[in-house]
């Protein structure tokens, strides 16, 4: 049953909205200037089928008022990233970056610092970063450990280790000189990640040592500190925070297909394209190419300049949000001519590209998921509808280039089978269905689809095997939306946020639909 807005005050101020499903789970969350006009708009008839599909789910809508519009765009953004709604675009953070931990023990470790889901670090102590890939964690805490002194075990021992006679540490666990140099070492281990001028001063005094150490001719001293001196240097060098005053350009084009956005963009460094990435989402509610760029930045370096293809919608308050994140002014600007418009341009010719594959980008994405031959445009789904032992349909429904094509729908009653034998009944029917196809030469589908699990798939491979077909087959069982293959012993688990998924939930449910109309117009009939 739909929700029933009219039954809920919705507030007029700025703020953000959370819908629940039944079951109290978070589904979908959005941000409004007014929350009832945006609301309420969410309930009228002329919405795209996503956006129904949400509609449908709501059993309960929560409001967090704010006193203005970026709060509210602030806190959709981290609200999104802890609960993680399915119908929101969700950027998940790419690791680009390794930040570090000192700890708050008696006697410190240097550590990776790990992150929660909505982004928090865990554990106790001071965390430093972010290093960029160039500077691996294993180069930092490696060196840093061994510079520093600092102790690896876990639990402080009663006797000195190993790494006490590697000359690793200097075993505060047993002597008083350690356990009193042990603070100046971390002091020193801090400035260093901090980036101040300890880290000169610090290899100065290695390099006297090396040169000591090789007058000494203690040469195996001296090559370890040397090595340290490297890999410090480069530490150094490649050191970079999240934000940056000197940050260099960013692409993006946004191209709209059905109710579908694909999004790809270039990184520029001194000019030249470093990296690029692909990204897809679905045109539901709030979802658009400014709460996208939001999103994306929360986890990226923030550059001084990002051009579009198109202006996104807020255009002056996302520029004042991620000034106000980055420290330095930022500016979002759609180029019409030079270097700048041909670059843009180039990305526009990216996405046409991926458009033209499939159609959609979710086929080519299930393509790949699933190693098909030929890129799914075609696929057609198979259900059973029982409903006790005496009422039983087959019912099929078919998908072109990712969208319903109705046309193409077909019901089956069941002819051999009696009972409720939904295995034997999915035989029938895809045997009935692929032999008329071969009697007419009319053309095959690209995928075949079955509606339940491993014992569902089998019996359709049994039938297409006996057609002489070789069809790419599989299952999607509803229970918790996994993917059988043939010959695959375990299923595979798609992310529900892709939109591979969602094609093949909406072929599945399309199919099911069709399928209990169908039973219920033929026990209509038999009571009458």
């Amino acid at each position: 049953m739909t929700f029933d807005i009219s039954k809920v005050h919705v507030p007029t101020n700025p703020g953000i909205y959370l819908m629940k499903d039944s079951d109290g789970i978070i589904i979908y969350i959005g941000k409004a200037k007014n929350l009832k006009n945006r609301v309420k708009s969410y309930f009228n008839k002329n919405q795209n089928y996503k956006t129904q599909k949400l509609v449908q789910k709501i059993s309960d809508i929560e409001f967090v008022l704010t006193d203005n519009e970026s709060e509210a765009f602030l806190l959709e953004s981290n609200m999104i990233k802890k609960y993680r709604p399915r119908f929101n675009i969700e950027l998940k953070d790419q690791q680009r970056y390794t930040y570090l931990r000192i700890t708050n023990e008696q006697y410190p470790r240097l550590l990776v610092a790990r992150r929660t889901r909505d982004g928090k670090f865990l554990g106790k102590g001071k965390t430093f970063g972010p290093f960029i890939q160039g500077s691996s964690k294993l180069l930092t805490i490696g060196t840093l450990r061994k510079a520093f002194q600092i102790r690896i075990c876990k639990t402080i021992p009663k006797k000195v280790c190993l790494e006490y006679h590697l000359g690793n540490c200097e075993g505060p666990c047993e002597f008083k000189d350690a356990q009193k140099m042990y603070s100046a070492h971390v002091a020193s281990l801090e400035d260093v990640l901090k980036g101040k001028n300890q880290t000169k001063i610090f290899t100065k005094k290695l390099e006297e040592e090396m040169h000591q150490a090789a007058k000494l001719q203690q040469f195996e001293r001296a090559k370890d500190i040397r090595d340290t001196l490297v890999r410090l240097g480069s530490l150094q060098t490649k050191q970079k925070m999240e934000y940056v005053e000197n940050s260099d350009e960013e692409y993006f084009g946004i191209g709209i297909r059905e109710h579908s956005a694909t999004v790809m963009n270039f990184r520029m460094i001194n000019g030249v394209i470093r990296d690029s990435d692909k990204f897809f989402f679905d045109l539901v509610g709030d979802n658009s190419f400014s709460n996208f760029l939001f999103q994306y930045y929360t986890t990226h370096k923030i550059p001084k300049f990002i051009l579009v293809s198109e202006l996104p919608e807020n255009q002056k308050l996302l520029e004042s949000l991620l000034s106000e994140q980055s420290g330095f002014s930022v500016q979002i600007l759609a180029p019409t001519k030079g270097k700048k418009k041909d670059i843009i341009d180039l990305i526009l010719k990216n996405i046409d590209l991926i458009h033209s594959k499939g159609g959609n980008p979710g086929l080519v994405e299930l393509q790949e998921i699933l190693h098909l031959p030929v890129l799914p445009n075609i696929m057609e789904c198979f259900d059973i509808s029982n409903h006790g032992t005496d009422f039983a349909v087959g019912s099929m429904s078919r998908f072109v280039n990712g969208i319903p094509d109705k046309s193409g729908y077909r019901k089956f009653k069941i002819k051999t089978v009696s009972g409720r034998d939904d295995f034997t009944m999915i035989g029938e029917i895809i045997k009935r269905r692929y032999y008329r196809l071969l009697e007419e030469n009319s053309e095959l589908p690209d995928l075949v689809v079955i509606d339940g699990g491993k014992g569902q798939l089998n019996a359709a491979m049994r039938s297409l095997t006996s057609l002489g077909l070789k069809l790419p087959c599989i299952s999607l069982a509803k229970e918790n939306e996994e993917v059988y293959i043939p010959k695959n012993k375990n299923p595979i688990t798609i992310p529900k946020n892709k939109l591979s998924l969602k094609i093949l939930q909406h072929l599945r449910d399309e199919t099911h639909r069709f399928g209990v109309a169908y039973n219920r117009t033929i026990r209509k009939n038999q009571i009458k």
